[in-house]
């Protein structure tokens, strides 16, 4: 059984973006879609103290807003499969429990807290840094440059194989008929900007060439790994008689470019369709590790960010 995916609704109007995003994405990728609302979800961002649990009009509010949301899904994308759901808890317990039995989990980037601007929700954060699959976090803004059907930017870290965001990003690109950009930033030491600019030969260029060729080695493993699994599903599909699925080879474009992580990535998915970047699990208790580079991504993004768990499986 395909594990559905999961969207977050609080009826926010990030929520709403969040919602028609993720009926698109169910739609495209022939998966179910499960609406889940948390009924705590004011509490936890301080909108409204503790009601009193005798006054069920909270709860009317809660399946109403769900039903609405169930409704637009269906007006939106009638061939998906939608069911809606409210929870009795916060929200980051709730989607981080569904983030367990989820394809990957869809929110909002600002929920209807008072903080304005571009700032990140409290739910959103939490939950990224705390889910067991992708997590998908829609701007609060609709991008100013269109985006390029199909186009799907990763950032490419310092391990030595192809992560686990890589490897999603890839089937990201090949379900989307689209094309992937791997980005693998660098920057001269803090000591070699001292030195006079760089000359040919110089450390600068070497730094470049280290660069380029690991970034030339993970995209070789990954396209090594991307076909073993095609022959794989040929064979399986074959031996069952069915159709091919649609996905194919995708083109991948290697960029390499000096500066700042968070910002050479923001600039390459400036017409992106989503920019996927990797988190590391530090411990069980702990959960994953958002460092700068995610948190700078997820707060300034132009187009929908995933973020993939290194743990992540597919």
């Amino acid at each position: 059984m395909r594990l559905p995916v999961v969207v977050g609704v609080d009826g926010s109007e990030g929520s709403l973006r969040a919602l028609d995003w993720a009926a698109a994405e169910a739609a495209r990728i022939r998966l179910p879609l499960r609406v889940v609302h948390a009924s705590l979800w004011e509490h936890y961002e301080g909108l409204r103290p503790p009601a009193d649990p005798e006054v069920p009009g909270e709860q009317l509010l809660a399946e109403h807003l769900v039903a609405s949301a169930r409704d637009r899904v269906r007006d939106l994308s009638p061939e998906v499969s939608v069911v809606a759901d409210v929870q009795p808890e916060d929200p980051v317990a709730t989607l981080v429990r569904e983030s367990h039995k989820a394809s990957l989990v869809v929110l909002g980037s600002r929920g209807r807290g008072r903080i304005a601007g571009m700032l990140l929700g409290s739910v959103g954060l939490a939950l990224a840094g705390r889910s067991h699959c992708p997590v998908v976090v829609i701007p609060a803004r609709q991008p100013g440059t269109p985006a390029t059907p199909g186009s799907v930017v990763v950032g490419i870290s310092d391990a030595t194989g192809p992560s686990a965001a890589a490897v999603f990003a890839l089937a990201q690109a090949a379900s989307r008929h689209g094309e992937l950009t791997a980005v693998r930033a660098w920057r001269r030491p803090a000591h070699a900007l001292l030195s006079h600019p760089p000359l040919p030969g110089s450390s600068s260029s070497a730094y470049r060439r280290q660069a380029e060729e690991h970034l030339e080695e993970v995209l070789k493993a990954l396209e090594t790994l991307e076909a073993r699994k095609q022959q794989d599903s040929q064979d399986t599909q074959d031996s069952q008689g069915a159709h091919d699925d649609g996905s194919g080879s995708v083109v991948i474009h290697r960029s390499v470019a000096q500066g700042p992580a968070h910002q050479v990535l923001i600039e390459a998915a400036e017409t992106a369709e989503l920019l996927v970047v990797g988190a590391r699990r530090a411990s069980v208790w702990h959960g994953l590790q958002l460092g700068p580079v995610n948190h700078a991504v997820l707060h300034y993004s132009p187009c929908p960010v995933a973020v993939v768990p290194d743990t992540y499986q597919g």
